[in-house]
């Protein structure tokens, strides 16, 4: 009979403890490690010098490809001149960094706390116009992996050329390098390294001396003996134009816009200390105007250091990306005797880039959390993973990242386009909010600041103007649609988030106001099993149905295939007959309409409510996603929009519960057989089976007397299976849960597993599990919806009479005392 359910099915199959680590999770632990608790997510400080290395290389490694992207621009159309216009033009990059830093000098004062621009945005336009800067964030950070880790590969290709010539790779190495490059980066931070410390501040002051050293080697040697051209490397150079043309010519003037754009590049990165203004110790403001001053200055001189190499020595970008501008400065600067030093400034830029590009493996996962929090990104971006890093931001901004970089093939001059324009959005955010808040507060100075913000913001305009002009066709044009589009989408998935919580904040309302719940009386309630074939997913859903208690239950078989359908009904009669299959007619094979309508009909009656069931059997997950066709999923999305209506999927893990299934028989199989034989058994000589005793003065075999063994208290008082001592050691007066069989006082010391409120009549009662190493206790505390301080993870110590009830013991409103984490 269908009713007469298998016992595995009537109970559970597995205790908890017992329950098997899935193969997924098992390979998350081995690649990412042990998980990490909430307790380990501290804070740490950084000082301005550890600061400074840590939130400046994405804005100092700009440097080192700026001079390089002016050069590619100006080349083809000026020619040699290139090498003269460099230096006006540089200067004029150099303008936008003193007024960028200015600008943040000014956000950072005022706004301590994380965010940069799109804080300064939200507080000052309000968060729906702030969806203009996160979108130009969330671009820069994604552009700037891109950026960084392409720019890196391409100095490690020009320090070991022979990298180009490796077998099937070879003409695609950029690619390889940076790929490789990028996952390692999302493997380290899934495993939840920190941007803080020495080691990440190394490559930041690494790089400045590098560099800086070469510069001054190189005016040293300009001003003494003199300083060569560069010489040639195998490979073709970007051409060189004949441009006769004057200066204030259509094409010389689209050429110097051009040139301006790519060099806004060398801005990219100044904004990263604004956005970690709360990881610096206090005091934050004056600390971090420090770092963005001491940045600032060293972008500049690095900045105009390179462009004057070049000026001298004539440095040419290479199309296939390598060797770069800055490397074959070195080299012609320290020549053969030292050209050591050449090999020294390479690994200190690709080191450089690669930390630079790994800041936005910190920004962006955080950003999105930020973002998600205000209700316009989707809320699994503010979920900790297994080693508490964001983990579904590192992967979005992973996946995008290598999209970029394998479709523009790993060339900077290629993911330029892609870059400034978010850039300077923000940095144009950033100015007119702050020219907004001086104007609104009218603080000391408010006019000079005034200036200095609304200039910055736009000059930044600017820049972003130009960018999308000269850049449109070479890929800016993706930006140019993108960037409205994710705005518009930010803005309407909020507002899908606003309408929920209305909708809430109405019913708290009406809460509040006293009004109770519409209670609805259903006289009939009708529960609908979806049948689609008869296997064990559909007994674990009968069972299911029947605890539901309903008034009708039947199950129902949506015909598609007539040789199937009298199959079902087939193995439906022999397996029982108890509970009606109706067999409905589908000669659309449209189930959810067929679906949609039974429910209507069954809906519409009075004072009714239907349930419908809907079996699922459960794979892997990989495995799933092949063997799934989601039915269940849209019969129940379209039954959950009739009115008086319900739909409850019953997943079955096939694979599991059928091992376990098969493993529970056959121990009941082996307990059976080891039964016979026992009773079988009889002691020599008089017949009576082992162990059993008689009674005296009859020959009666007495009924066996089962014995549960309690845990033997240690000598500390704590309980321990068999007695043995392997449990913590407790204080004098605590005592272990498992020991609390009755009703009397005691002191328990625990850690809070859950808490629950349950309303009752004009009040309601916080309820908190708490658990040791023996087991759970309930703490009832009437009348309070909250107690501060009291949340899972906390360790507590209770006092109380306790009291037995059918979940445990328990405590009515007992005295706590909240402990120390590490106690």
């Amino acid at each position: 009979m269908i009713n007469q359910l298998p016992d595995e099915l009537a109970g559970d199959v597995v205790r908890s403890s017992e329950l098997p680590e899935t193969f997924g999770y098992t390979l998350k632990r081995k690649l990412l490690g042990p998980p990490l608790v909430n307790e380990q997510m501290g804070d740490q400080r950084l000082s301005r010098t550890i600061g400074l290395g840590v939130l400046s290389p994405d804005g100092i490694s700009s440097a080192a490809y700026g001079t390089e992207e002016m050069l590619i621009a100006m080349l083809p159309v000026a020619g040699i001149a290139a090498f003269t216009l460099i230096v006006p033009m540089t200067l004029v990059i150099l303008a936008g960094v003193a007024l960028v830093v200015l600008s943040y000098r000014e956000v950072v004062s005022v706004y301590t706390k994380a965010g940069g621009s799109y804080v300064v945005a939200r507080e000052n336009f309000g968060p729906r116009v702030a969806q203009v800067a996160a979108v130009a964030l969330l671009i820069d950070y994604t552009v700037t992996v891109a950026v960084q880790v392409a720019a890196g590969s391409a100095a490690v290709v020009s320090a070991f050329p022979q990298l180009a010539n490796v077998p099937v790779i070879g003409s695609n190495i950029l690619s390889v390098i940076s790929v490789i490059v990028v996952a390692i980066m999302c493997y380290g931070n899934l495993r939840g390294i920190r941007e803080a410390g020495r080691a990440f501040a190394m490559p930041t002051y690494f790089f400045s001396v590098a560099v800086g050293l070469t510069i001054v080697v190189g005016l040293a040697r300009e001003f003494t003996v003199g300083l060569p051209h560069v010489s040639a490397y195998p490979g073709a150079t970007y051409p060189l134009g004949h441009n006769a043309e004057g200066i204030i010519s259509v094409v010389m003037i689209y050429m110097l816009a051009k040139a301006f754009a790519n060099g806004g590049s060398s801005l990219t990165g100044i904004e990263a200390v604004s956005n970690s203004v709360s990881a610096l110790r206090p005091p934050e403001g004056r600390n971090a105007r420090q770092i963005l001053v001491t940045q600032g200055s060293i972008v500049a001189f690095l900045i105009a250091g390179i462009s004057w190499m070049a000026h001298v020595t004539h440095a040419t970008p290479y199309i296939a990306g390598y060797p770069t501008v800055l490397a074959q400065e070195a080299s012609t600067v320290f020549g053969h005797q030292f050209h050591f030093m050449y090999f020294v400034v390479q690994a200190a830029t690709a080191l450089i880039l690669f930390t630079g590009g790994n800041t936005s493996f910190s920004g962006f996962p955080f950003l999105t959390s930020f973002v998600a929090s205000d209700a316009f990104l989707p809320r699994w971006l503010t979920k900790r993973g297994h080693r508490l890093a964001l983990s579904n931001g590192i992967i979005v901004l992973t996946v995008v990242s290598l999209i970029l970089l394998i479709v523009t093939k790993s060339e900077v001059n290629g993911l330029i386009p892609f870059y400034a324009i978010g850039v300077f959005t923000g940095f144009t955010m950033a100015g007119f909010g702050m020219a907004k808040y001086h104007k609104r507060v009218k603080e000391p100075g408010w006019r000079r600041r005034l200036l200095i913000n609304r200039t910055a913001a736009v000059y930044s305009a600017i820049v972003v103007a130009v960018f999308a002009i000269v850049k449109f066709t070479e890929g800016a044009w993706v930006i140019v649609i993108i960037f409205p589009t994710l705005v518009f989408l930010l803005i309407r998935l909020n507002r899908e988030y606003r309408m929920e919580s209305e909708v809430l904040e109405n019913i708290g309302d009406r809460r509040a106001a006293g009004i109770p719940p519409r209670q609805p009386n259903y006289s009939r309630r009708v529960v609908l099993i979806f049948v689609d074939d008869v296997d064990l997913a559909t007994l674990a859903a009968i069972r299911y149905a029947r605890g539901l208690r309903p008034t009708t239950l039947r199950a129902v078989h949506f015909i598609i295939d007539s040789a199937r359908a009298q199959m079902v009904h087939e193995k439906w009669v022999r397996f029982g007959q108890d509970i009606p299959l109706e067999m409905i007619d589908a000669p659309d094979r449209r189930l959810t309409r067929a679906s949609v309508e039974l429910v209507t009909r069954e809906a519409a009656q009075k004072s009714t409510q239907v349930t419908v069931v809907l079996p699922r059997r459960g794979y892997a997950p990989l495995l799933g996603r092949i063997l799934h066709d989601r039915t269940a999923d849209k019969i129940a999305e379209v039954v959950s929009r009739v009115p008086n209506a319900a739909a409850t999927i019953i997943p079955f893990d096939v694979e599991s519960r059928v091992h376990l299934l098969h493993a529970s028989q056959a121990a009941r199989l082996a307990a059976g057989s080891n039964g016979t034989q026992a009773s079988n058994g009889t002691q020599a000589g008089n017949g009576t089976p082992p162990g059993d005793a008689v009674q005296a003065g009859e020959g009666k075999k007495a009924e066996p007397v089962l014995t549960k063994q309690r845990p033997q208290p240690t000598a500390a008082g704590t309980a321990t299976p068999n007695g043995s001592a392997g449990s913590p050691q407790r204080e004098a007066g605590i005592s272990a849960i498992s020991e609390l069989n009755g009703a009397r006082k005691a002191t328990v010391e625990g850690k809070v597993r859950s808490v629950e409120i349950h309303p009752v009549e004009n009040s309601c009662v916080f309820d908190a599990t708490i658990a040791d190493e023996t087991g759970t206790l309930t703490a009832k505390f009437y009348g309070r919806s909250s107690i501060p301080g009291f949340e899972p993870g906390t360790r507590v110590r209770l006092a109380g009479k306790v009291s037995m009830r059918e979940g445990g013991p328990a405590m009515i409103n007992p005295a706590y005392e909240l402990l120390p984490r590490g106690e």
